[in-house]
Formats: C-alpha cells, structure tokens, sequence
C-alpha cells in the first residue's frame, strides 16, 4: 500500500548542468527536458536567465522554454509538466515574461560570504530585487518559487546558524514565494543537522511549503532524505544522472541523482508518478552525451528488480 505521493523537483537542466565544464547546445537540452516529460516528471527547471558571459551552459535559456512550451500545446510531448526557470534579477525577470515562463525561482544564500561571491550583492540587496521581482511575478500571474542555499555549510564562512536559516526561509515565504527549497549547497550536511533543523523550522514555517535540496558530495545525501521524510517533508530536488558535480570540493558528486532518489522512495513505498526504467534510459542518454560516467548509483547498477 503506497504510503502517499512525493513531490520531485528535477533541476538537472539547470543547476546541473550549470555546473558542468561541457556545454550543451539548445538542442540537446531540449531534449533533455522533453525526455524528462516523458518519463513522468512533473516538475522541471529548465534554465536559467543569467547572464552567458557569467555561465555560458544556461545561454538561450528563453529557447528552450518556447520550444517546450510549443511542443506541449500541439501535443507533441506526451505528458505536460510544470516548467520553471531561474531569474537572479529584474533584468532576468523581464527576459522570463518576454519567453512566456509561466514559473520561476529566485535564489538567496544564508551566509554573506557565498551571497556575495554567487550572486554578487549581500543578503539584504537580495531580497530587495526579489520584492520587485515578486511584484512582476504577479501582476503576469506567474508562480514563483525561493531556494536558500549554503543552509547546513557555507565553503568562505563553515558553519551557518539555524536561527539565520529560519529568518530567511521565514520572510522569503512572506515575501510571496510558494515553496522554499533549504539547499544543502556543499554537501555536509547529516541526518542529525536536518533533524535539528526541521525540528526548529517548522516551529516558524509550515513544512508543507519547504522542499529539501540535498548534494551528495560526502555520501549522505539519501540519508538527509530519509531523516526529512521522517520529519514531514514531502518535496525534493535531485538532478538526472546526478549532474552537476560541486564547485567547491574538487572531483566531489554534487546533486543528489533523481533516479537514486526515485528508486529509494518507490522502494519504501511512496509514489512519485515516474517511471524509473525509463529515467534510467534517460540518465544513460545524458552520459553519453557528457561523455563521461555520471554518479548516479542506480544508471551504473543497471537494472531495477522486478520487487520495487
């Protein structure tokens, strides 16, 4: 008997690939969105409308999105998705509304070292832009989503404050976002942090409107899963094939693989609405195309059991 449904918020197209050295062309990462639709995946994070001097993989982002958002009007993709996309300001903002972008995320940090070093302006400026870009956001009635990055540790300034955690997530909920994704940007955190965490946010949050985001630099990734389950969490983030190795621990894996994420909670029960077998094709197709061997766990196992 399934024990419900999970939420999984795929964002292997941007954060991903964002971090990969390879570039891909437009085309194949309108693939990789559209295969992604196929397998089930309900919500996608297509791009990113940063600046291409600054991360040239996110470049044509506005393309990708039309050519999703056409394919599925004409029905030329068998499942429809909810497609989102970052924007870092006003100027990223009004390129997502120029593109049709129906969703989009903005991102914060909860040090001030990694803010300023990621997204150039301080914690405070941050939230500034994300006023003006909430306000836009409503007024073309788009959906918009909050990440907070370097929550467990951030890699200039080590340990981050709960309660610092648990101010920021507080006021980007108010300010208007739906969903606040608590980012474990560098991998360390562990199953004893996340339950420390939890435990203290929902006092000032509803959990039902924080997802977790979790790197799998030091191997705990799945764990931190299972603790924020056991707490009450029901959305996740991952990345196909586990893409996008971390920038700040060199060789390290870094997102968490969705087809590892899937394949656990199936296991355990739960439902998410995907297709494991073919996300797994999915993830090998990727490989191929990054010419090299991603970490994902269940793509280099090969197979999935018949009991699962």
């Amino acid at each position: 008997m399934a024990k419900g449904k999970i939420k999984v918020v795929e964002v292997g197209p941007r954060d991903g690939l964002q971090n990969e050295s390879r570039q891909l062309s437009v085309s194949l990462r309108s693939q990789l969105v559209e295969k992604l639709v196929a397998t089930g995946e309900q919500f996608i994070e297509a791009g990113s409308f940063v600046s291409p001097q600054w991360v040239p993989q996110m470049a044509e982002t506005e393309k990708i999105l039309k050519r999703v958002y056409k394919k599925q009007s004409e029905r030329k993709i068998s499942r429809r998705a909810d497609i989102s996309v970052l924007v870092p300001n006003v100027k990223g903002m009004e390129l997502a509304i120029r593109a049709g972008a129906k969703h989009v995320a903005i991102f914060a940090a909860c040090s001030e070292s990694f803010s300023k070093r990621n997204i150039n302006c301080t914690i405070e400026e941050s939230f500034q832009r994300f006023e003006a870009i909430v306000k836009m956001a409503r007024s073309h009635r788009i959906k918009v989503r909050g990440y907070l990055s370097t929550a467990f540790g951030c890699p200039y300034e080590g340990a981050v404050s709960k309660a610092v955690v648990m101010h920021l997530a507080d006021r980007i909920l108010k300010l208007g976002v739906y969903e606040v994704s608590i980012g474990d940007t560098i991998g360390v955190a562990t199953p004893l942090q996340v339950e420390k965490l939890l435990s203290q946010l929902e006092r000032r949050v509803s959990l039902k409107k924080v997802a977790m985001h979790f790197h799998d630099t030091r191997g705990t990734a799945l764990a931190n899963v299972l603790k924020s389950l056991e707490r009450g969490v029901r959305t996740f983030d991952a990345s196909i094939g586990g893409l996008g190795g971390c920038p700040y621990a060199s060789g390290a894996s870094g997102n968490l693989s969705t087809e590892d994420l899937i394949y656990m909670l199936h296991g355990m029960g739960y439902s998410t609405g995907v297709d494991l077998k073919k996300l797994i094709q999915v993830s090998r197709w990727m490989s191929s195309k990054m010419q090299k061997t991603l970490p994902s766990k269940m793509s280099q196992a090969g197979s999935v059991p018949d009991y699962i």
